[in-house]
Formats: C-alpha cells, structure tokens, sequence
C-alpha cells in the first residue's frame, strides 16, 4: 500500500501531554528549548552540533511538517497538555511501511527533565505505533553511554536485543561509540 494513503491521527494525547505533528510556527518554541538544552543535546545529537538561528530551526520544523504528510518521517512534538509548553521532541524514524517498523528518537528540554514527560511520550508513541500504525517492530537506538536515554526503553519493557561495537562515531568527538539497540514487537 502506498503509505499517503494512510489515514492516521496526527496528534493525540496522554495522561498529560499533548503529542502532534510539526506545524509552521513551532520553530520558536523549539529553537528555545535547544538553546536552553544545548549543553545536554550536545554529546549525542548530530543537530546540537552547528549553531542555529531561530529561522533554521523554523525551516526545519517546516521540512518536518512535509515529511509528516508524506509519510517518509514521523516527527512529533510534545507539549504539556495543561499548559500549552513545548516540552520535547521525538517521532518515528527510519520508517519501512512494507514490515511496518519504526525507529524512536527522543530529545527534551533541560527545563523538563525528570518528570517522566519522556518516558510518558515514549510510551504513548509506542502505543500509536502499535495501535493506529499496525507496527511489527518499534526501536529505540541510543549510545551506549547516554544512561538517560537508555533509562526509558529499559523502564518501558523493550528488550535489549544487542549492542553494535564500535558502530558510530561520537557526534562530538572521534571517539567510536556502541549503539543499543531496544526493541518491542508486535505478537
């Protein structure tokens, strides 16, 4: 089946969060939460990398929003559901629609950590995934020295089903680096 012609929800809701797709306007919120997080995103994402202007990160919100729509990536943003902050941006990557799998990626602002919002978000992806997107397999990669990141595919039950030695370049350094990798299926 031709993935555009999937009918799924757009955003949707957990106990407090409210998890959508990028829409042009949003880069402002997020730009904030990278400029105040960007000492916590720097060891692990590509993106934390370059300085960007609050109109790169627009731009890219709006590559997002289109990918959205066609299909090819899943972004989400989530925002508390109470108060309308951005807390955090994740999403379904590396899609192959034939299986259906899908790859989460997480990243949130330093402001709200430690509040469960991710492991909230993660849990409520997977659902979505699995329930509206008819998902086989979801997965969560992360570097084997990133604890937090590891912390919340190990709270919400997905197994560790091996770890890729020396499988990627440290993204700020040239370090080589393990990467995880968790996963959940469908049974």
């Amino acid at each position: 089946m031709n993935p555009l012609l999937l009918d799924f929800p757009a955003e949707f809701c957990t106990e407090r969060l409210l998890i959508r797709m990028p829409k042009p306007g949003d880069g402002k919120a997020v730009y904030a939460a990278i400029k105040s997080s960007i000492n916590e995103l720097k060891p692990w994402l590509p993106f934390a990398q370059k300085e960007q202007t609050e109109q790169d990160v627009e731009a890219n919100i709006r590559e997002a929003h289109a990918s959205f729509l066609k299909r090819e990536d899943l972004r989400l943003l989530i925002f508390h559901k109470d108060t309308g902050e951005f807390i955090a941006s994740s999403g379904l990557h590396r899609i192959d629609w034939t299986v259906p799998k899908f790859e989460i990626g997480y990243w949130i602002d330093k402001r709200f950590s430690g509040h469960g919002y991710m492991t909230e978000a993660v849990q409520g992806i997977s659902n979505f995934a699995f329930d509206k997107l008819k998902a086989s397999r979801v997965e969560i990669r992360c570097d084997s020295k990133n604890e937090k990141s590891r912390a919340i595919p190990e709270r919400l039950g997905f197994i560790l089903e091996g770890i890729l030695r020396n499988d990627n370049v440290a993204v700020d350094s040239n370090e080589l680096r393990d990467t995880c990798i968790y996963a959940k299926i469908h049974r």
